[in-house]
């Protein structure tokens, strides 16, 4: 989209975001470069502490969270699972995340987004949230798809959108319905669930409607705080700066990175910190799915709660990030999810094809796992030119790769979808797998069903 079109989802962000005044204090901005050096770890465990826990300033929560993608084999992690019924522990050093009571894993119609975010979570390496953040999208805005224009990102992952050509075999050829659901955001706007939330991370104040979200506390990026913003999933965000433990020591002067603070949670304290958070407004825990990581070195763990309707994450979970000392962050959709009814979906056959069609731009999902691991060849010594290359003669032909993609397998499931108005579905959508392990997805509803009117 061009940068004046209103429906410009990185514009509308910079325009709801209630902190884009806030100047930052003197020396911030040193601390947070300092920070991202020292490449912090991920999960955040709630202290067993019955104490109440501040929330986080969104100020400082945008400035001092920056976006990174982090390799599967690169985090050592501890995961736990929740269901229902009860805790199922086990550890993992990457790949699958235990499911608890066996919940598909979420479909994203986002790039990159589906099951590498439940595989590769790093809630502190994700922005807050604002009432056109979709929570849970890892920081991906409405209809953003991968970029296949840059050569350097065309070499490093040539399963982007743009040039593939997709085959198939065995694909079912019958149509069928399946039930849609929406984000009921309105249902939980309110100062009563607002302040519910607040008093649980042991934030000070009363909720207040102002500049389009709710918001409790301080918002000068000093002292916790909670955010809530007015999108389609009622997306809120809070954090803790007096709990960070990156944080250099008053009066120590800041040369590099500070060295992290304090023992690391246990994984029962984290998932009881979050499980904790979402009876706290009013939602049942029964009906989300429970995970915990950290990766090592870190001095928190996080724990995430992802939303299961028909047996299938949901790809928009909640997120805390725990120290020694109590919650440094949390994140998440407050809005319940509420049945739309049966939808006509297309077959499995019409649904790969729409991976060629470019008005469903097709999305690559997860990556193959050998395009994520990191070259264990080294590298050829680069040799300076000591020519520009020749020039193209009569008739040469034109370099115009096109990936072979063969899909082996599909699976119908659910992936949310944001409307122009900001409201927030949750979509019949398939996921092929293609035959080097990548997933690709595309929305499964019928066109009668589908508005492709543009704007």
């Amino acid at each position: 989209m061009n940068d004046d079109n209103e429906l410009d989802p990185v514009a509308r962000l910079r325009a709801a975001d209630p902190a884009v005044d806030v100047e930052p204090r003197e020396g911030f901005t040193d601390e947070v470069v300092a920070r991202a050096t020292a490449e912090p770890t991920l999960e955040s465990a709630a202290a067993t502490t019955a104490e109440s826990t501040p929330p986080a300033d969104l100020a400082t929560e945008r400035a001092r969270r920056r976006p990174r993608w982090l390799p599967i084999a690169a985090v050592a992690a501890s995961i736990a699972v929740i269901g229902a019924a009860g805790y199922g522990l086990g550890a993992s050093t990457g790949g699958e995340t235990n499911l608890a009571d066996g919940a598909a894993a979420p479909i994203s119609l986002q790039a990159g987004s589906g099951q590498e975010a439940a595989s590769e979570i790093a809630p502190r390496d994700q922005p807050p949230f604002t009432s056109e953040t979709p929570p849970g999208g890892a920081g991906i805005a409405p209809d953003q798809k991968m970029s296949a224009g840059s050569p350097s990102d065309a070499m490093m992952y040539p399963y982007g959108y743009g040039r593939n050509s997709f085959s198939s075999s065995g694909l079912s050829t019958d149509e069928g319905t399946a039930v849609a659901y929406a984000f009921d955001a309105r249902a939980a706007s309110s100062a009563e669930t607002v302040n519910a939330l607040a008093a649980a991370l042991g934030v000070e104040g009363t909720a207040e409607l102002k500049d389009g979200s709710w918001t409790v506390g301080s918002q000068d990026g000093t002292t916790p705080s909670v955010s809530v913003g007015l999108d389609g999933t009622l997306g809120f965000s809070y954090w803790n700066p007096q709990r960070d433990p990156w944080k250099c020591a008053d009066g120590v002067e800041v040369t590099g990175p500070c060295e992290p603070t304090g023992e690391v949670p246990g994984e029962d304290a984290a998932i009881e910190a979050l499980r904790s958070l979402v009876v706290s407004v009013g939602r049942d825990p029964g009906q989300f799915e429970f995970t915990t990581q950290t990766s090592e070195g870190s001095p928190t763990r996080s724990a995430q709660a992802w939303p299961v309707v028909d047996g299938q994450r949901v790809d928009q979970a909640w997120y805390l990030e725990l120290t020694g000392a109590g919650v440094l962050s949390a994140y998440g959709a407050l809005a319940p999810i509420v049945t739309l009814g049966e939808y006509p979906v297309v077959s499995e056959k019409e649904g790969f094809e729409r991976l060629s069609d470019p008005r469903f731009g097709a999305q690559m999902t997860i990556m193959p796992f050998a395009a994520r691991e990191p070259a264990v060849a080294t590298p050829e010594e680069w040799v300076p030119p000591t020519e520009p290359p020749a020039t193209p003669t009569d008739g040469t032909s034109l370099s115009w790769p096109v990936n072979e993609v063969e899909i082996v397998s599909a699976r119908l499931g659910l992936a949310s979808q944001w409307q122009p108005d900001g409201g927030v579905l949750v979509v019949p959508a398939y996921e092929f797998t293609d035959a080097d392990g990548g997933a690709w997805s595309v929305i499964a509803v019928a066109d009668s069903m589908l508005d492709f009117a543009s704007e």
